[in-house]
């Protein structure tokens, strides 16, 4: 049993994960801001579900409150941290730059400066595969280059990347950041493709596919991924412990890691997909491609795999269902 302090644990995916660790017997401490950027009665049903373990306790409170924060760590003995919160979303980036500025850049900088006090086992920190950016070499590897974000939130996880690498060297904080692909499945957000796709079918309304449906993502569903994070827990970088394709810092105890199956799915297949698992066709409204967005997101998973025997392989097929079961049963449809 360990003391686990998992931040964003009102999130889509932060949910999921402290589940599962609660289900596997560890004191789980759920940090989160509730913030408006979508629904927040969203995010409080996923923590009143979580506090039906005596094992959780949360804490209501933004990564920018370093006091808090710090306190809550403190005061908690966190032996693991799982940092997932986030401002998530591409696109919102173009209307409020200035969210991905507080949260991912601000609020990962004081929860390092809470680390580095600690003497924490594991900290893990969750990035995403638009740090590739404009990156053309597929399927994307971690040592590949990223220094071309297409967006300022790519900019800012690849910046809470490098301030974790320089942490994790200059105090020797074992850290592990891993990058996420297009996660979908219960619980899932709003703003997601997932979630506006079911949900604009079955209201009738059109559904808006951008880059005229020539698009595909490496799609990873949400039990994959916690899967892939809990056995990443117990996987701690340092001397000796490099494996083939490692991206482990010959700097520090600092690794990245691709979080994604390796199979990208059309975008338009993606659709189908939907329709059949809803049993009623979309009213399809095509679009050129947004700013910011990339063609293909596609993941070279044999790290992951080399770490933990393990990789994402669920179809979207079986995904979608799951998904599609749970919206109609949350929203009584």
């Amino acid at each position: 049993m360990s003391n686990i302090f998992v931040t964003g644990s009102a999130g889509f995916i932060g949910y999921h994960v402290c589940r599962r660790l609660l289900r596997d017997g560890h004191r789980v401490v759920g940090y989160d801001a509730m913030t408006d950027y979508y629904d927040p009665a969203l995010k409080r049903d996923r923590h009143q579900r979580l506090a039906e373990s005596p094992q959780f306790t949360p804490v209501i409170a933004p990564l920018e409150d370093f006091k808090t924060l710090k306190s809550a760590l403190h005061d908690h003995q966190a032996e693991v941290v799982i940092h997932l919160a986030a401002q998530a979303g591409v696109r919102y980036s173009l209307e409020n730059p200035r969210a991905y500025v507080d949260s991912n850049l601000v609020g990962s900088f004081n929860l390092l400066e809470c680390a580095r006090g600690m003497s924490l086992r594991h900290l893990l920190l969750a990035s995403t595969s638009s740090v590739y950016g404009a990156n053309d070499k597929i399927p994307f590897g971690e040592c590949d280059r990223a220094d071309e974000p297409l967006t300022l939130y790519a900019a800012t996880k690849k910046s809470m990347e490098l301030m974790a690498h320089s942490y994790s060297h200059l105090f020797r904080i074992p850290t592990t950041v891993f990058r996420f692909f297009t996660v979908y499945g219960p619980w899932g957000r709003p703003d997601m493709a997932a979630f506006k796709f079911v949900s604009s079918i079955l209201r009738g309304e059109p559904i808006e596919i951008y880059g005229e449906g020539n698009m595909s993502r490496d799609f990873t569903f949400i039990d994959d991924l916690v899967e892939s994070i809990v056995r990443l827990t117990t996987v701690i970088p340092g001397p000796g412990t490099a494996v083939a394709e490692d991206s482990l810092s010959a700097q520090g105890p600092h690794r990245v890691v691709n979080i994604g199956g390796g199979q990208p799915v059309a975008l338009l297949e993606f659709v189908n997909t939907i329709e059949a698992a809803l049993g009623k066709k979309a009213i399809r409204n095509m679009l050129p491609m947004q700013s910011g967005d990339v063609p293909r997101t596609y993941a070279n998973p044999n790290l992951l795999f080399a770490l933990t025997n393990y990789k994402p392989a669920t179809d979207v097929s079986t995904g979608i269902r799951a998904f599609v079961d749970w919206y109609r049963t949350y929203y009584r449809i």
